[in-house]
């Protein structure tokens, strides 16, 4: 018998998605609409699903919990988001000591070398969303630069961009359009199915 794909999703609380009140320790953001859509459009070829977000994570955070949390899982894909909270703590935290874009991609990719040396899944890397639903917003002026930097790595690691980041700021561009946040970060239903789709569009054009 055939093992089913493993598919690691690691990130902060908008991956985490109140995971630990889920029996099956998906949670209820855009991991558990993932998960449910493959499992209703290609049930024959459902994966294992892994939830390892953690609220409040930041790059350096995922890098003390990279081997047990993603390499010891073997995983078949590894979809990696990451850079809200690198950002936001700039806005809402700024006396503690920050994580620029130079320290984000130096640790980021010293993850992403780890995978590629342990093994032969492939790497999914989410762009950071928006912090405040506004185009113009301080944080995501700042989140431009982390986008640029996963955009760099992926070219290296010949990994898959999710314009999960690229999505939303379209969308927020569009008129009448919903709320996607219930804070301007952690989303609400709408922006996990908007988190949903972008995945599995990209999914469904390189699987």
């Amino acid at each position: 018998m055939v093992a089913n794909q493993r598919f690691v999703f690691i990130g902060d609380s908008i991956t985490q998605a109140d995971k630990l009140e889920d029996c099956e320790q998906i949670g209820y953001g855009y991991v558990r609409y993932i998960k449910d859509y493959i499992a209703i459009n290609q049930p024959e070829a459902l994966p294992d699903f892994f939830n390892k977000g953690i609220n409040g994570n930041r790059i350096p955070d995922l890098e003390k919990r990279w081997e047990e949390d993603v390499l010891s899982l073997r995983p078949d894909l590894v979809t990696i988001s990451i850079g809200i909270n690198d950002v936001w703590r700039q806005l809402d935290n700024p006396d503690m000591e920050q994580v620029t874009p130079a320290i984000f991609k130096e640790i980021y990719d010293r993850l992403l070398t780890q995978v590629k040396i342990n093994s032969e899944a492939r790497i999914f890397l989410m762009e950071p969303t928006i912090i405040e639903e506004s185009v113009d917003a301080k944080g995501n002026i700042l989140i431009k630069d982390y986008v640029a930097v996963i955009h760099q790595l992926a070219e290296k690691y010949d990994a898959t961009i999710v314009p999960t980041h690229q999505v939303f700021i379209e969308y927020l561009q569009q008129p009448n359009h919903q709320a996607l946040t219930t804070d301007g970060v952690h989303m609400n239903s709408a922006g996990n199915m908007l988190m949903a789709q972008a995945w599995l569009k990209t999914y469904n054009n390189v699987k």
